[in-house]
């Protein structure tokens, strides 16, 4: 059975050493999944304080930076102090961990807005709205194109934003098109997968599912109000739910 630890939107800041607890967690998963929004600002200082506090972490970590790790322009000093750390950070790439003979292939992209289906923002019109919509279009493709070059037993797709309405439930509909986009799920679809992780969504739900039947898992810390969660076996496309537990 592979059990897979997530958490999202961690937030630290640079008075945040020590904080993070890892509460047994070789005795409960096999690797650590986390969903962007690492740090509080994006500063370079905060990233080097989640660098030593994942650093800690006793099975391997795999990330992808959030919204907050690029406010100060600063993300590629965050990325090389936690990759200096030994930390996986996942923008279009992958990386496969093997567990009990099995291959655990992820592949993970921070994601865009954009909204969903029916109410999703189109490239036409002004330079800016364009813009908008080729971020996450870039996002969608480079996860498609890594998914589709990952040979794995289990197959994650990793990201910070969501890319179905269904975990935003909760959040108010105005801002749905910011916290994620179809975009993504039809990726995820096209290329195949067996669970889906996000965060960024604090006042979601914690569990959807796409078009095609991939079950996606919001685990943005506030939601989940735990270190981690923790998703007991990885479940097939066909299957009807993930076994999750909090620590």
């Amino acid at each position: 059975m592979i059990r897979v630890a997530a958490v999202g939107d961690i937030h630290l800041g640079e008075d945040s050493r020590g904080t993070m607890r890892w509460h047994h967690i070789d005795d409960r998963a096999d690797l650590l999944l986390v969903a962007g929004d690492l740090t509080r600002h994006g500063t370079a200082a905060e990233g080097r304080v989640v660098a030593d506090e994942l650093s800690g972490c006793p099975v391997p970590v795999v990330c992808v930076l959030g919204n907050h790790d690029y406010h100060r322009n600063q993300q590629d000093e965050i990325t090389d102090a936690l990759r200096d750390a030994g930390i996986v950070v996942l923008e279009g790439e992958t990386h496969t961990v093997d567990v009990a003979g099995r291959r655990v292939g992820i592949a993970g992209v921070k994601g865009f807005g954009g909204g969903f289906a029916g109410r999703c923002a189109t490239a036409f019109g002004e330079p800016e709205m364009k813009a908008f919509v080729a971020a996450t279009t870039t996002a969608a493709a480079r996860l498609r194109e890594g998914r589709g070059a990952l040979h794995a037993d289990y197959r994650i797709a990793l990201l910070h934003y969501s890319p179905v309405a269904d975990t935003l439930l909760g959040e108010p509909p105005e801002i749905y098109p910011f916290l994620g986009s179809c975009l993504l799920a039809e990726a995820i679809d096209d290329a195949g997968a067996d669970l889906a992780v996000h965060g960024h969504a604090h006042s979601g739900i914690e569990a959807g599912r796409t078009a095609g039947g991939v079950p996606v898992r919001n685990v943005a810390q506030p939601l989940i109000r735990a270190p981690y969660t923790v998703i007991n076996g990885i479940p097939t496309a066909a299957a009807s739910a993930a076994d999750i537990h909090a620590p």
